[in-house]
């Protein structure tokens, strides 16, 4: 597959550097242009072939969800913003992503690919020198992101963030990566992993959820995330190995 076209769209200028370099470290993305507003960027997208937008939505003028809509041929979208008040719309409107700024670079690659992985289902497969086209239905966008109760509050939890969760009866602590204090919630092991699910988490313990991603070693039915020692029951360990592609040691 050929290189991704791809347009920043962001009116801080420290913003869009950020986005930019980001860019320039995927290999598959192609900047193509930067721009500080909507307008702007609809002459962008007149003068230039482009597959996906890198979209900010709180921008004088007009709003990056609005720009989108008044797109008649519309290119892939990932919503960059400061704002998580967007999300719901965001998904209505089929965005493959929504970055909280400041995004990382590991939270912005992740992104990237899933617009990769869209384009190439729908790119045309090549067989014989004869081309095929076959029409592929996009899959839903992949929250990655949920909120929960905490003190009469409602916080956002960024899914790639976290790194462990344990439950405590009727509550469970949740351990975000950069954080010192982990995120109390009343709420059940049961909810937490349906919360996540769809993403590379796994129960390892009646008592204990981990991020696959998270895990740095594991031995004698120990994982080991930064500080944190985790038990691995003997029910769950054969199910983890195979999770890690590994063989169990006899």
């Amino acid at each position: 597959m050929e290189k991704i076209n791809c347009l920043v769209v962001d009116d801080e200028s420290m913003g869009r550097k950020l986005l930019e370099e980001n860019v320039r470290q995927i290999p598959f993305l192609n900047l193509v242009g930067s721009c500080k507003n909507a307008f702007d960027a609809m002459e962008k997208l007149q003068e230039n072939s482009v597959d996906l937008i890198f979209l900010d939505i709180q921008m004088p003028g007009m709003l990056g969800t609005q720009f989108l809509q008044t797109l008649k041929n519309k290119p892939l979208v990932i919503f960059v913003t400061a704002y998580d008040h967007y999300a719901v719309e965001s998904y209505e409107l089929s965005a493959v992503d929504y970055l909280m700024k400041p995004v990382s670079l590991e939270r912005f690659t992740l992104a990237a690919h899933k617009a990769f992985d869209l384009l190439k289902l729908n790119n045309p497969i090549e067989k014989n020198e004869d081309v095929i086209y076959t029409k592929v239905e996009a899959p839903e966008p992949l929250e990655d992101f949920f909120f929960i109760n905490v003190e009469y509050s409602l916080i956002r939890i960024n899914i790639p963030q976290i790194t462990h969760i344990v439950g405590l009866k009727d509550y469970v602590k949740i351990y975000l990566e950069g954080e010192k204090r982990p995120i109390l919630t009343k709420t059940t092991m049961k909810s937490m992993e349906s919360k996540v699910g769809p993403h590379l988490f796994m129960r390892v313990h009646k008592s204990y959820i981990v991020n696959i991603r998270k895990i740095e070693s594991v031995k004698q039915q120990r994982i080991k995330i930064g500080l944190f020692d985790i038990p691995v029951s003997d029910s769950h360990a054969a199910d983890l190995m195979e999770k890690l592609n590994l063989t169990r040691p006899s």
